[in-house]
């Protein structure tokens, strides 16, 4: 690539500016607890003409419940309880050992390959994908055979997580192959064409055969300074060392189920102030004259006609009405993500349904466990067998210029789905 190609590549996709901050709000809602705690006034919406002490009382007590991320980790533990059953029909030492020591520590973190799948799996329902990155160790010698090779561990072959957020770029063919592929490592991430903060950005871009890891100053009028560059892992495949668990729009939980999370914490807050609220009674002093005295919490209400004081109560239904539909909001955050059984309404019993029905309830859960299977699985396949094939070409990453010896890597691996049933 060119450097005018390469200037290209680390320009934010269209889709990738559109979607940005969306993905941000995906990770909040999935977190919780502290991290939307500290962004609560990015979520909760400012009344019309609210004073801006009010709303940042509330703010401060803002609360949320969090359903959407409890969800999501249900499906990734029941996905996930059965591991995958790895068969490898080469059996010499040498290729046993490498396979066993690559699934149990498939990212050189002591990581086993089904524990980095399970977070891959969160990432893909929260984001709608999910990327992992087949790499090798960076060597800066030749070798003059495949023994020295496996002595100094440079053969060992690991996976690095693509967060999601971080794909700024990307490309494909008329075929639909992923044909380039941008990702920031470092620097401030923003949409906004206004964002005139000048912090200095790394990109790291892969072609089909090379990689290129390259400065962004934005000082210089967005010059870039290629660091590095070199082939791949996947050179010799022609590919990019990339591999993609995606969702259908139907079964990306998160962007299915966030908005109505969002509702929810809303109307949530908004409940829970109003009876904060209503715990505090307020006087009303109906008078033509000054009232220089303060009642109740240090405030009252003053009114005009004649002497009478009084206390403001609300009657109460609006209450109900608001706990009747937060009611159908949790029902329809767990209906969204097929999982009406564990709804609270269904399971209390006040919705009349037969045990045919519940079943049947059942049944769309495990369907859906099914096509997420399906998905997992499919992607590790690729990801092993591309692994197989670079191994048994004998020109991984850092691999060209030496030719080495061959390494009886002749194995086909075969994974069962995660999980067949609920």
């Amino acid at each position: 690539m060119t450097l005018t190609q390469i200037a290209g590549a680390v320009q934010p996709h269209p889709e990738y500016r559109s979607w940005r901050a969306s993905l941000e709000m995906y990770r909040d809602l999935y977190s919780g607890g502290a991290q939307i705690k500290s962004k609560a006034s990015n979520y909760l919406y400012r009344r019309h003409r609210e004073p801006a002490e009010v709303y940042q009382e509330r703010v401060a007590r803002a609360f949320y419940e969090n359903y959407i991320g409890s969800i999501i980790d249900w499906y990734a533990s029941t996905l996930f309880r059965r591991e995958p059953i790895l068969t490898v029909e080469d059996t010499t030492r040498r290729s046993s050992k490498f396979y066993f020591e690559f699934f149990e520590d498939c990212d050189r973190n002591g990581t086993s390959i089904t524990d980095f799948l399970r977070k891959r799996f969160i990432d893909a329902l929260i984001f709608g994908k999910s990327f992992i990155a087949l790499e090798f160790p960076k060597r800066e010698k030749s070798l003059s055979s495949r023994l020295e090779e496996e002595e100094l561990g440079f053969d060992r072959g690991y996976l690095t997580s693509i967060h999601p957020t971080d794909v700024v770029n990307w490309e494909h063919n008329s075929d639909g192959k992923l044909i380039l592929m941008t990702i920031q490592l470092e620097g401030k991430k923003s949409t906004s064409f206004l964002d005139f903060e000048k912090t200095p950005s790394r990109y790291l871009v892969y072609t089909e055969t090379e990689f290129f890891i390259v400065d962004e100053d934005p000082v210089d009028n967005g010059k870039i300074h290629i660091v590095e560059s070199g082939f791949h892992s996947c050179a010799s495949e022609n590919r990019l060392p990339v591999f993609e668990i995606a969702m259908s729009d139907g079964l990306w939980l998160m962007n299915k189920a966030a908005h109505l999370q969002l509702e929810h914490f809303n109307k949530s807050n908004s409940l829970s102030w109003s009876l904060g609220m209503a715990l505090y009674a307020t006087p009303v002093i109906y008078s033509k004259r000054d009232w220089p005295s303060i009642f109740g919490e240090s405030y009252y209400i003053h009114l005009d006609p004649e002497d009478k004081f009084g206390w403001t109560e609300p009657e109460g239904n609006v209450y109900r009405i608001a706990m009747e539909n937060l009611a159908r909001l949790q029902e329809e955050i767990y209906r969204t993500c097929y999982l009406m059984g564990q709804s609270r309404s269904w399971l209390s019993g006040s919705a009349q349904v037969s045990g045919n029905s519940k079943r049947a309830d059942y049944q769309i859960t495990q369907e859906v466990l099914r096509a997420y299977g399906d998905a997992v699985k499919d992607t590790l396949k690729r990801l092993l067998q591309t692994l197989i094939r670079v191994f048994r070409s004998g020109r991984g990453g850092q691999r060209v210029g030496s030719e080495l010896l061959p390494l009886n890597h002749a194995a086909i691996l075969n994974s069962t789905e995660k999980s067949r049933r609920a």
